[in-house]
């Protein structure tokens, strides 16, 4: 029975992390993506879903993508993007785009 529970909890705890098809989910904390590249297909709309795990606002920002939002402390922004052409579209975590970390990629293939 401990066995059983124990395999129904951590399958819970998998399916809550993973986004709905079209979802792509980035994650920021101590002001870095994770992860740092995320690949999408080309020609398809999709939602980011930034979520913002520090204790600070951050801005996830793309100016190849004409993108700013403002993710307040410890919340969740969704980003509609797309249909995008094939290229690597490059983000940063605005308040801290210094910082190693917090630069990303977008990859359309």
């Amino acid at each position: 029975m401990k066995r059983l529970l124990s395999v129904t909890l951590l399958s819970l705890a998998a399916l809550s992390s993973v986004a709905a098809e079209g979802e792509i989910i980035l994650v920021i904390e101590n002001h870095t993506f994770s992860p740092k590249e995320v690949k999408v297909p080309a020609g398809k709309k999709f939602k980011l879903l930034v979520v913002n795990k520090d204790a600070s606002p951050a801005e996830f920002e793309s100016k190849p993508l004409s993108r700013e939002k403002l993710i307040p402390a410890k919340s969740t922004a969704t980003i509609l993007l797309g249909p995008l052409k094939p290229g690597r579209y490059a983000f940063v975590e605005e308040y801290h785009e210094t910082q190693a970390g917090a630069q990303g990629t977008i990859v359309v293939e």
